[in-house]
């Protein structure tokens, strides 16, 4: 089916600027883009007023299957991501079993053809069963289509094989994501360590717990020349090591995810678990810290880092509750509406953190409109604004703490090859 999007802002993920454009599309690519095309499209989006922006790219996220489909699976997951305006997005391996073997990466990428939306790029785990204890056949996970590694969920507290699990990546050319968090200071915290957690008489989780991490991550990768990928980076320490460590020329990348710059820990007040989630949410002074992060390009990418659970993993008391945001379908509306709309970035560099960023940190062939590229393409209302309901989303996973927050910017169409998924904020497939 030939379409044409027409009258729309572009920002291609190339230039530097936006530009007024339409862009026509057959059999699954961009075979045009220019002012007035000329054609015999089947279907015309016309997006007068609106911007169309490539596909987001989601480098972290987890989809629960196998093993948790209680909780979302590829099918609900896929369909939430095109709802938020993902067409790309890569899972997690901590399913049950663990995505440890090249078997259960060719399991995901089956399940994800027969049902998915969206695109679907597997995340294999570094060690075997997220244990910490021996790594993974790092070679046949890539050969399966694994497009990286982490143990995410699970630190890998073992300096020594975390060192030997950097030699290897390295020689297969395969990017490890570390998930920062030293255990033995987090003890039984369960929220940032501070002001808040003193009043609500919470058990608090230093920011030295991810800082410590991160600064012995960035020495292996800097002792080794290897490249390294940090997780949902939550602190202003965190953010100052980082930095340091890229003016050094360490081979260092990282993310953040829109909790992190959107909300405190005194969202926690009133014991709402749905403000729960690990790293924990921080103060004022460390969103600040993101937000510049993200201005000056020391924060490479915004990933959701959605977390769905079941009802019954929130609801019940604040220290036993589950860890995690549902975030697909509010990540670009909080990302413009607390960064575009506020100075921080402008729409070229918002697309640089949610699409082309992630796809080349990833290195998958996504996150730009082009001629010949494939046509995952998104049409966004900036001027829309609306009010978050959990009960409308796609996601099983209702937990949210930016329930009845109302956020400017909405995907109105998403389009996966060619093929239009969301049309008029409704997934249609």
């Amino acid at each position: 089916m030939m379409l044409c999007i027409k009258n729309g802002m572009v920002v291609d993920g190339i230039l530097a600027v936006p530009y007024k454009a339409d862009i026509l599309i057959d059999k699954g690519k961009v075979i045009n883009i220019g002012k007035d095309i000329e054609n015999t499209a089947d279907e015309v989006i016309d997006a007068a007023g609106k911007w169309v922006l490539p596909g987001l790219v989601d480098a972290h996220c987890h989809l629960r299957e196998p093993g948790f489909e209680y909780k979302e699976d590829i099918g609900s997951g896929t369909r939430s991501a095109a709802a938020g305006g993902f067409t790309s997005v890569a899972c997690m391996a901590n399913t049950n079993p663990v995505v440890d073997s090249a078997a259960m990466v060719n399991y995901i990428k089956s399940i994800a053809m027969a049902k998915g939306v969206v695109k679907v790029y597997p995340i294999a785990a570094v060690t075997k069963g997220q244990k910490g204890e021996e790594l993974t056949e790092m070679g046949e996970l890539k050969e399966a289509g694994a497009v990286a590694l982490s143990d995410d969920g699970r630190p890998i507290m073992n300096s020594h094989l975390m060192r030997l699990a950097l030699q290897y990546a390295k020689g297969l050319d395969m990017l490890i994501i570390s998930h920062c968090e030293d255990l033995s200071l987090v003890g039984d915290g369960v929220m940032n360590e501070g002001y808040m957690s003193t009043v609500l008489g919470l058990k608090g989780i230093t920011r030295a717990a991810e800082e410590v991490m991160v600064a012995r991550d960035i020495i292996l990768a800097e002792t080794l020349d290897a490249p390294i990928h940090i997780a949902h980076v939550s602190t202003r320490g965190s953010v100052e090591l980082i930095r340091q460590a890229k003016r050094r020329g360490v081979r260092v990348t990282c993310e953040t995810a829109p909790h992190y710059f959107s909300a405190t820990d005194a969202w926690v007040d009133g014991y709402d678990a749905n403000a729960k989630v690990n790293p924990p949410l921080r103060t004022d002074d460390d969103v600040e810290a993101i937000k510049q992060g993200l201005k000056d390009g020391t924060i490479d990418i915004i990933a959701t880092d959605h977390a769905p659970h079941h009802r019954d993993d929130k609801e019940v008391e604040y220290g036993l509750a589950a860890n995690g945001i549902s975030g697909f379908e509010t990540a670009f509306s909080l990302a413009y509406t607390n960064l575009v709309e506020t100075g921080i970035l402008s729409m070229v560099e918002l697309v640089q953190k949610m699409s082309k960023g992630p796809a080349d940190i990833l290195n998958i062939d996504a996150g730009t409109i082009g001629v010949g590229k494939p046509a995952d393409i998104i049409v966004v209302d900036l001027d829309r604004e609306y009010t978050v309901d959990v009960s409308k989303f796609y996601s099983k996973g209702k937990n949210s703490p930016f329930h009845g927050h109302t956020l400017k910017g909405k995907v109105i169409h998403t389009i996966v090859d060619g093929r239009i998924v969301m049309k008029d904020e409704r997934v249609i497939v």
